[in-house]
């Protein structure tokens, strides 16, 4: 996807807002403009305040349509036991960056855990995109194996660091958007240095290795050709997510319900 530097620099609102903000926050902020704009709702320069916090999940944020005008996107309601595809449908939607990543995961072989992960591992952006795979992994932890939680956990880290061994390189564009001394916060230097000796690092490596190249806005995409390995991996609540009563139930609801106050 080729990226107007200063189009993505305007929608970080004033010079001193963008200086105010660190490595990671400004590498947040290019994932959701990418995943914005391959959706085809980009979102438009803020003014000045901001309307709303940097760090806002996709559904509370306003968007502008082609004639400039402002609006939260409208919400369907979701049914009385809402499935993980219903979720996809209703929320998630179009979601073509998550569909592009389990696509290119399939097509080259990937185990179906692996692409489960590229699946879901960017699905909490539309509750939280402060610490994603944190509030990620956190969020799926409840319905999927413990390995494809840790590796949608760790992969927020180690898409900063190379690994020539999958042929993943710094991403170039990171370069020309942030410059060639662009520095993570050390809490992610320690989540890498953390995962590049655990058993599982692999499994996070791999989703990043399919989510740099999952940014292309001719790709035709959708949910079907991964139903039946949902079926196979995620544990799909009898009750409905949000009404399981497990310990993220809390966060589906909010997606269920973005409009209540309380």
């Amino acid at each position: 996807m080729d990226i107007d530097r200063r189009a993505f620099l305007a929608t970080l609102g004033s010079v001193a807002a963008i200086e105010a903000m660190d490595s990671e926050a400004k590498a947040e902020a290019l994932e959701h403009y990418m995943m914005s704009t391959l959706d085809g709702q980009a979102p438009a320069p803020p003014p000045s305040p901001d309307p709303w916090r940097r760090g806002a999940g996709n559904i509370f944020i306003q968007s502008r349509d082609d004639n400039g005008t402002r609006s939260l996107k409208e919400l369907a309601p979701m049914p009385e036991k809402p499935t993980l595809v219903d979720f996809y449908n209703l929320r998630f939607a179009p979601a073509n960056h998550v569909l592009q990543s389990a696509t290119r995961a399939l097509k080259t072989g990937m185990s179906e855990e692996i692409v489960l992960a590229c699946l879901l591992h960017d699905v909490v952006l539309n509750l939280i995109k402060v610490d994603h795979g944190w509030w990620g992994a956190q969020m799926l932890e409840p319905y999927v194996s413990e390995k494809v939680s840790w590796a949608i956990r760790y992969h927020q880290a180690l898409r900063f660091y190379p690994d020539p061994s999958v042929g993943y390189e710094y991403p170039e564009l990171y370069v020309r958007i942030f410059g060639k001394d662009y520095v993570p916060q050390p809490h992610i230097k320690q989540a890498y240095d953390y995962a590049r000796n655990h058993k599982w690092y692999m499994e996070a490596r791999l989703i990043t290795v399919n989510d740099l190249y999952a940014f292309d806005p001719k790709a035709q995409v959708s949910l079907e050709p991964f139903l039946e390995i949902i079926g196979r991996h995620f544990k799909q609540p009898k009750e409905g997510l949000g009404f399981d009563g497990s310990p993220t139930a809390h966060m589906w609801r909010t997606m269920i319900f973005p409009n209540n106050p309380l």
